[in-house]
């Protein structure tokens, strides 16, 4: 019985793959023309077959509604959460003083899935003035242009659990 679902567990994850794979093909093409559509399913077909364990960032995501809605909303807070920082460290350089105290900080993520831990550090390294240096289980260390705090727990809420509430969501 256990195989059964890991068997159909596994067809779907490769369908969604192929599909995913195919429409990103048909959206870099901007094109419906059957040619197009011939060489775009040979390719994801290819690519589905050759990964066979498939992308982890299609076979982790939770594909519920709140999932979608929350990958809306990581996304408005992500974009929110960039262009505040540009404008914070704008006014770090362009202070004469230069105001900037560097530091590595050690934060905690509670989320389980690697993805959602491989999307989190991603968003806080494409985050002006945070850069994640390692990742080593549910800690990540992250070096910051300026930091407040080195209370973990402190430092955890300022930095990941903005990120946090939407990717657990998204993926656990």
């Amino acid at each position: 019985m256990q195989t059964r679902s890991k068997l159909k567990k596994n067809i779907r994850d490769r369908a969604v793959l192929f599909v995913t794979l195919l429409l990103f093909w048909i959206m870099l093409n901007g094109t419906l023309a059957i040619d197009s559509l011939i060489v775009g399913i040979f390719v994801s077909l290819s690519i589905t077959l050759l990964f066979c364990s498939g992308l982890s960032f299609f076979t982790e995501f939770r594909a519920t509604p709140k999932a979608f809605a929350a990958g809306l909303f990581y996304y408005a807070y992500f974009f929110k959460e960039l262009v505040k920082s540009n404008f914070k460290l704008a006014a770090i350089i362009l202070s004469p003083s230069l105001p900037i105290k560097p530091g590595i900080v050690k934060v905690r993520t509670r989320l389980k899935s690697k993805m959602g831990r491989l999307m989190l550090a991603n968003s806080i390294t494409l985050t002006p003035g945070t850069l994640t240096v390692e990742l080593d289980g549910e800690w990540l260390y992250v070096h910051c242009v300026t930091v407040d705090s080195t209370d973990i727990e402190e430092v955890t809420t300022q930095i990941v659990a903005g990120f946090e509430s939407y990717l657990e969501v998204m993926y656990g």
